[in-house]
Parts: C-alpha cells; structure tokens; sequence
C-alpha cells in the first residue's frame, strides 16, 4: 500500500541539483507539519536525476522524519516529468508541490488550501518578485504568449506553490513543458474551476535557476501550439458506478 494513502495533505518536491538548499528545505517542511490547515500532512520528494549530494541528504531526512518519503530517477527528466511522476505516486486527498529552493515557503500552503474546497486548484501569485528583472521580464513575456492561446486568465502560471484535489492532479497529462500549462489543462476537466491568490517570495539564497531565455520563451512558444492540438483532442469522463 502506497503509505500517503494514510495523510490527507501530500507536499510534492521535485527537485534537480539543489543540494545547498535540501537542509534548509528539510527544517521548513518539519516546522510546517505542526502549522498545516489540513492534517496529518506528509512529504514527498521528487529526485529528478540529481548528480550533487541532495539525494543522499534527502534520504537521511527521510530517515529522520518518517513522514518523508521520496522517489528517484535514474536519470533528468525535468519538471514536468517529477511533477507528474509525484501525483501518480500520491493517495492523499489533497496534494500540493513546492519548489526545493525555498523562494516560496510551505506556511503560504495554507491560504490557498482555505480555497480548495470549492475549487480543483488553488495557485499562488508570486508578490513582489524577489527575481533579477531580466528574470521577471522572461516570465512575463512568456506568461504573455501562453495567456493568448489559452485564455485561462492565469496571472502567474509559472508560481511553484499550488494545491490540488489528487483526483483532479492525476488526471493532468504529461508532456514536457506541461507545468507552464497547468491552470489551463485543469479547465478542461469537466467542471473543474481554479483560483488565484497572492503569496510571498523571497530571493533564492543557495543552487542556481534551471531556466534561461531558450526554456522559458522558446519551448513555451511551441508548447502552446502543442497546448491548442491536445485541447481539440482531450476528453474527460466521470464514473457513475463500480463494483471496485
């Protein structure tokens, strides 16, 4: 049996070489355990092929927490492949995921999940980036393309700090690029409504951004004409009865 099938609220890391920030991640998702709106709440750690030293330190955080859990690929396979590979691995009722260098903190979970009841998501908007502005105008720019195509409203699309419904979680499809898509590809579920609200952000401290121009602008470019095939073919279905 899958062991967050035992929590009601599962915390999703992916992360790739962000060994400088695993300890500090570590003492920031233990203290919020006790301040969780939904409990009791677990952990679980993405390895997305990291080469440093961050997987060794996750196991022995897990190892210390046993509300810590984590799976690891053999090889980089990017962020939208550990996010998904996350809510596979997920039997909570509710999920969410946060980046592992702490530009966001878990404590702001709490306010978008107050939200979640009535909705499939809940993402944060990043308040007052702490990023360089060449970073920001990237964002915005690439925020800008993708809202032409896919109307979803999206103010921040690209925020690493977001909760889910499992069920909705599960039934996201995977590409690459698929996390820059994601308010959007949860408006195609039948139904399925999200909401916006304000977090904080703070400057990363410790690893390096895995994003430049080419990944951020380029990729999401195409992507969005991946985005407008998959919406024309993408259909959802709901079970009305089973003997499972």
């Amino acid at each position: 049996m899958n062991r967050t099938s035992e929590y009601k609220f599962t915390v999703i890391v992916p992360y790739y070489n962000e060994e400088g920030n695993i300890l500090r991640l570590e003492e920031a998702l233990s203290d919020y355990l006790d301040k969780a709106l939904l409990k009791p709440v677990c952990v679980l750690f993405v390895n997305d092929g990291s080469t440093d030293g961050g997987a060794k330190l996750v196991e022995e955080a897990c190892s210390r927490h046993p509300q810590f859990f984590h799976i690891d690929f053999e090889r980089n396979c990017g962020k939208s492949a550990a996010l998904c590979a996350g809510f596979a691995n997920t039997f909570s009722e509710y999920c969410g995921y946060i980046d592992a260098d702490l530009q966001t903190v878990p404590e702001d979970f709490n306010p978008l999940i107050e939200k979640l009841p009535g909705n499939a998501m809940v993402t944060g908007i990043r308040a007052n980036r702490k990023d360089s502005a060449f970073y920001n105008f990237q964002s915005k720019l690439g925020n800008g393309w993708r809202k032409l195509f896919t109307h979803d409203n999206a103010i921040d699309t690209g925020c690493p700090l977001k909760v889910f419904k499992t069920s909705c979680a599960k039934k996201l499809p995977y590409f690459e690029g698929m996390h820059r898509f994601i308010p959007a590809l949860v408006l195609l579920q039948d139904g399925a409504t999200y909401e916006q609200l304000p977090i904080r952000h703070y400057a990363r401290t410790a690893g390096q951004s895995k994003y430049n121009a080419w990944n951020r602008l380029g990729k999401t470019f195409a992507d969005c004409f991946g985005y407008l095939w998959l919406k024309s073919r993408l259909r959802d279905y709901k079970i009305s009865g089973s003997n499972l």
